[in-house]
């Protein structure tokens, strides 16, 4: 399981050491794509096509939204091995995608590895520490709102 946060320095030209705790569970081959919020998504060959499931559900016609996530994903995904020192150099347009500057965050969430900015990423966490215990009630009302709609 993917777990932690780790700051790392970006070297010249874009090339980061993916931390090794992560590249345990992240394996040899993994994909890094745009993600939500303005970052990136890391995820292992193995993990994606499940997470792929999980953004567009058991649709069998490729409906407007569905497409739409695909290209905003899928369009912008890259299939990667890091190099012997565990390294990997983000692409251009990702990079700018999510404004990575010289220090990025590896958030290890589970099933996958978020990568922001360290700076953007301290502010969102100063935000989501004022709202988690909202936001876990939110989770918990639908859920029972879910419950007893059947």
């Amino acid at each position: 399981m993917l777990l932690g946060t780790y700051q790392v320095k970006v070297a010249p030209g874009r090339r980061v050491f993916v931390p090794a705790p992560l590249r345990g569970d992240l394996k040899d081959n993994f994909i890094i794509a745009r993600w939500y919020e303005g970052c990136l998504v890391l995820v292992s060959f193995e993990s994606w096509d499940a997470l792929y499931k999980r953004l567009t559900g058991s649709q069998k016609i490729i409906v407007s939204p569905i497409r739409d996530t695909e290209r905003f994903i899928l369009g912008s995904a890259y299939q990667m091995a890091p190099d012997d020192q565990g390294r990997i150099v983000i692409p251009e347009n990702l990079a700018s995608y999510a404004n990575l500057s010289d220090e990025i965050s590896f958030l290890g969430l589970g099933d996958r590895v978020e990568i922001w900015d360290t700076k953007i990423w301290e502010e969102k966490q100063k935000k989501l520490i004022t709202v988690a215990s909202e936001i876990i009630e939110q989770i918990a009302s639908e859920e029972r709102n879910t419950k007893n709609e059947k």
